[in-house]
């Protein structure tokens, strides 16, 4: 059986290595928490490159009409 000097050595080992534990759980909430707040601000930049992209694209259809415009019309001039 266990004497109650070793249970109160291994109860304090415990008690350490449960306060380490405790501190690594901060730490790793911190990170976490870090991390998201990164996240939402890309999550933020990058709603206004696809904003961006959008205008970018409906600009690329309107200058593909007009070439197509102009192709008619060049072709016309030859016919």
């Amino acid at each position: 059986m266990m004497d109650q000097v070793t249970a109160q050595e291994i109860r304090r080992h415990f008690d350490v290595v449960a306060e380490g534990l405790r501190g690594d759980m901060r730490m790793l909430a911190e990170g976490i928490a870090g991390t998201h707040e990164r996240l939402d601000r890309v999550d933020v930049r990058l709603d206004r490159v696809e904003s961006r992209l959008g205008r970018v694209e409906v600009r690329l259809d309107e200058v593909q009409s007009e070439l197509r415009d102009v192709k008619v019309t060049i072709a016309r001039g030859n016919a």
